[in-house]
């Protein structure tokens, strides 16, 4: 099994890097969109959707926003055309009928610009980030409680849907404003934390982190990863030369983002035990589904994009202020 996950890792990683520097950002998104798509085939399955017709209009409804969030920018300048193209045929018209007071008040009426709200997508990530806080407090304090829970299969697809959507922006967003590099750190710091945790568990695991959802993990394994995300954000503070307080929200952030993602991993574990699968998937040999490759990083992905899009406001803001003194 270890063999077959290296030689699996060893043809998946290089491909995963290429994407991620080499694709331009339209091809990066349609990627990562097809793999989250496989993903949604696959938690179709685990929550019971097995008619071939529903799992395919849950697809479709990943797809149509995901078209929608992809064209925003094209939207607002759309929409800015109507609207300023409605106002200006209304004006005309109630001109034309005599309709002074109305015309006089079109004059003075200003309308924001809608292009300007381009940005209210960041607000987007605040409800992924609480879900998956939320998630971590439950299962952390009634692991039983939330392997018993019982969902109608409609709220588990809604569930589905806003996470594998929420994973696919958040993603894709941080490859287009924070570059490749800042998107290959994240991908590292999940890689380092599940390889950490695998080979720190199995070597000096004994008390278990959550038995009644996951036997095999463990608070030594859980230990492990935590430290690996000291140190990838110790290096990555290093490699840029943060200064001493950046580079201790770095570290914070890196920390915070694997305890997600731990948790994540468990959460998708209640899902596959709820189901009565040990594995999402086969397509990837050793690994499991798509879902079982992917899984913490579904769950880290909005979070870690909050805590970089805060981290680089505090240092453009600290930049800014340095500039006016």
């Amino acid at each position: 099994m270890l063999l077959q996950r290296v030689i699996t890792a060893a043809i998946l990683v290089p491909l995963v890097v290429m994407a991620v520097f080499q694709l331009p950002g339209e091809y990066f998104t349609l990627v990562f969109g097809l793999i989250i798509l496989m993903a949604a085939w696959e938690w179709s399955h685990l929550i019971g959707i097995n008619p071939p017709y529903k799992k395919y209009l849950f697809l479709l409804s990943l797809i149509v926003p995901m078209l929608w969030l992809h064209f925003w920018t094209q939207f607002l300048e759309g929409l800015q055309y109507v609207i300023e193209t409605g106002q200006q045929d209304v004006y005309q018209y109630v001109k034309k009928v005599g309709w002074t007071s109305i015309s006089t008040f079109m004059e003075y009426l200003n309308i924001p610009d809608v292009r300007l709200y381009s940005g209210v997508l960041e607000w987007f990530v605040i409800p992924p980030v609480i879900f998956w806080v939320l998630v971590m407090i439950l299962i952390k304090h009634s692991p039983t409680g939330v392997l018993k829970l019982e969902l109608k299969t409609r709220h588990k697809a809604l569930i589905g849907w806003f996470i594998l959507l929420s994973a696919w922006l958040f993603l894709v967003r941080l490859r287009i404003l924070y570059g490749a590099e800042m998107t290959m750190y994240f991908l590292v710091l999940i890689w380092a934390a599940d390889i950490a945790a695998y080979f720190v568990g199995k070597k000096f695991g004994q008390s278990k982190l959550a038995p009644e959802i996951s036997p095999g993990k463990t608070m030594a394994g859980f230990y492990g990863a935590l430290l690996a995300g000291v140190v990838c954000g110790v290096l990555l503070s290093l490699v840029y030369g943060f200064p001493l307080m950046n580079a201790s929200d770095v570290v914070l952030l890196s920390i915070l983002t694997v305890l997600i993602s731990i948790y994540g991993d468990l959460f998708f574990s209640v899902v596959k035990r709820q189901s009565g699968v040990k594995e999402s998937g086969s397509i990837l040999p050793g690994h499991g589904g798509i879902l079982d490759r992917i899984d913490s990083l579904i769950a880290a992905t909005p979070f870690f994009y909050a805590g970089i899009y805060l981290i680089y406001r505090i240092i453009e803001d600290a930049q800014a202020t340095g500039a006016a003194g």
